[in-house]
């Protein structure tokens, strides 16, 4: 029983799903393809991402450990991991990692730019409201990156705080847009082809 009782109190090993994305790698999250890696380097990323899941597999599998000591192990994982996969790569290719992010983000930034400024177009916002609103997405997306990073949560329980934080986001919304740009919004998102927006919901929040 006492056994069973601890493995219960690490809910999130079920979260804990190591994988690699064909092209990808679990260390960087970058499309490994465009760092044209030779057959060594592809074949050391495979022995190593093999050892990285096993190790992860193992850890999941000690009913023997607490909540604290199973953060640990597994934080110690994924470090020496990184470090393998670094060692891997050449200078040239960790550079070429490290613009790729950098890009990454200021293609990210950009895109909030341009739905920002034409949703204010569209909705005729004032600078105050475009303002709020852009505050607003901020907030928002720092509660998400919160909920994604807390590994004391189980996957229900990530759900049930992201349906709260959305919840709350229309009520800010109703407090910074009127009845006509609210209508307006909602009309917009319903005339959009399926798939261009899709309601948040945990599994692609989380």
């Amino acid at each position: 029983m006492a056994v069973a009782s601890q493995s219960q109190e690490i809910p999130e090993r079920k979260a804990e799903k190591p994988h690699m994305q064909q092209g990808k790698h679990h260390g960087h999250g970058m499309d490994m393809k465009k760092l044209n890696l030779t057959e060594d380097q592809k074949a050391k990323f495979k022995s190593q991402h093999e050892n990285f899941r096993k190790q992860m597999e193992d850890l999941k599998k000690d009913d023997n450990i607490t909540v604290k000591e199973y953060k640990s192990r597994m934080e110690s994982i994924r470090k020496e991991n990184k470090a393998s996969v670094d060692g891997i790569l050449t200078n040239e290719q960790k550079a070429q990692v490290e613009k790729m992010k950098a890009d990454g983000k200021e293609k990210q930034a950009a895109m909030g730019k341009e739905r920002a400024e034409k949703m204010k177009t569209e909705l005729g916002l004032t600078d105050d409201q475009s303002a709020k609103m852009d505050k607003n997405r901020k907030e928002i997306g720092e509660k998400m990156k919160a909920i994604r990073e807390n590994k004391s949560l189980t996957d229900d329980q990530k759900k049930e705080q992201v349906k709260e934080v959305m919840k709350n986001q229309k009520e800010n919304m109703k407090s910074i847009l009127t009845e006509d740009q609210l209508k307006k919004l909602k009309e917009g998102r319903h005339q959009r082809p399926d798939g261009e927006r899709k309601k948040p919901d945990a599994k692609q929040t989380i």
